[in-house]
């Protein structure tokens, strides 16, 4: 392992001594500051927004309650009839004429439908 430690830093100590002092520290960030800020970059674009939106999810499913109208990953438009805290199951009902109800997963859930939304549903036959 010494040697090849040897074989990478050799070069860049031997360059760092023709230039004088700080010259390591010049060497070093000056072909490795574009990789950083593309890392920093991708953070703040990629990183961040996911774990916002992770954190609004989890916030959305504690406050489900009995009564919202939901739509599931399938597609499923749906009525909670049963949400317990600390359960992965959710029993929606999805016919109110036959009472239909089906159990899904919470992280099936994908949003909470507001009232523009749910009574477009409910025009289409849903």
């Amino acid at each position: 392992m010494d040697g090849v430690w040897e074989a990478v830093f050799s070069p860049l100590w031997a360059q760092a001594a023709k230039q004088g002092e700080g010259g390591i520290l010049q060497l070093l960030l000056g072909p490795g500051l574009p990789f950083l800020m593309i890392g920093i970059l991708a953070y703040l674009m990629f990183f961040r927004p996911e774990n916002r939106r992770r954190a609004e999810f989890a916030k959305m499913m504690e406050g489900l309650k009995k009564n919202d109208r939901v739509i599931t990953a399938g597609g499923i438009y749906g009525t909670v009839v049963n949400v317990q805290q600390g359960t992965e199951d959710v029993t929606l009902r999805i016919d109110d004429n036959n009472n239909v109800r089906i159990r899904v997963l919470r992280s099936s859930i994908t949003r909470i439908v507001t009232g523009d939304e749910g009574t477009e549903a409910s025009k289409t036959g849903e």
